[in-house]
């Protein structure tokens, strides 16, 4: 498991590279979270674009919340992932600790004998007792870490979501319409197909 993230990260990260949508020239896009350094060195295709990311001189704008929105609800969607996966790995450890526990208390009932102060008389007993308490502390951590990152990346999707204006621009098809009627108090429902 411990190689197994890690060689699935590098692999996703090196995927993107290969896909073509992620070449220069291949779609255009909007660049208020992209700096952008001349529009000498561009091609004529984005020239409108750098023309509105650039000052009057030449030099690159930077719109730091728009690119802090946009590149952190990614990072903070992907910590979410990782902290559950990494969570869930912390569980299972606490369980197998937890496992080798109850195998030695079926083996001999007295190996599980507590003492006064609530602890295992066998010291192989406690020493599984408390790691499994350990990685079940540490799987809790990673999980309400998780669940945090994951409510962050859902508030960063909104308010990007929220600085568009129109809605999102790869919306293939829209046909339905629906417009309330102050006055009449109906809601007027239609359908528009353009070719």
């Amino acid at each position: 498991m411990r190689r197994t993230v890690p060689l699935l990260c590098i692999v996703a990260l090196l995927a993107s590279v290969r896909l073509s949508a992620q070449e220069r020239d291949s779609v255009a896009r909007p660049t208020s979270h992209v700096a952008l350094t001349s529009h000498v060195s561009r091609p004529t295709l984005h020239a409108i674009d750098v023309r509105r990311a650039t000052d009057d001189v030449g030099h690159a704008t930077w719109n730091v919340g728009r690119a802090t929105v946009h590149w952190g609800k990614w990072l903070t969607a992907g910590a979410a992932a990782a902290l559950t996966v990494m969570g869930a790995h912390e569980h299972e450890s606490s369980n197998r600790e937890f496992r080798r526990l109850l195998d030695l208390c079926r083996a001999d009932n007295a190996d599980c004998d507590l003492g006064p102060d609530g602890a295992y008389l066998n010291p192989a007993a406690e020493q599984l007792y408390q790691g499994s308490i350990y990685f079940d502390r540490r799987a809790r951590t990673r999980l309400l870490a998780g669940q945090a990152s994951l409510l962050l990346a859902a508030g960063l999707f909104i308010a990007d979501l929220r600085r568009r204006t129109g809605g999102p621009g790869n919306k293939p098809l829209a046909p339905l319409q629906v417009a309330g009627d102050v006055r009449a108090g109906g809601v007027q429902v239609g359908v528009r197909w353009t070719f």
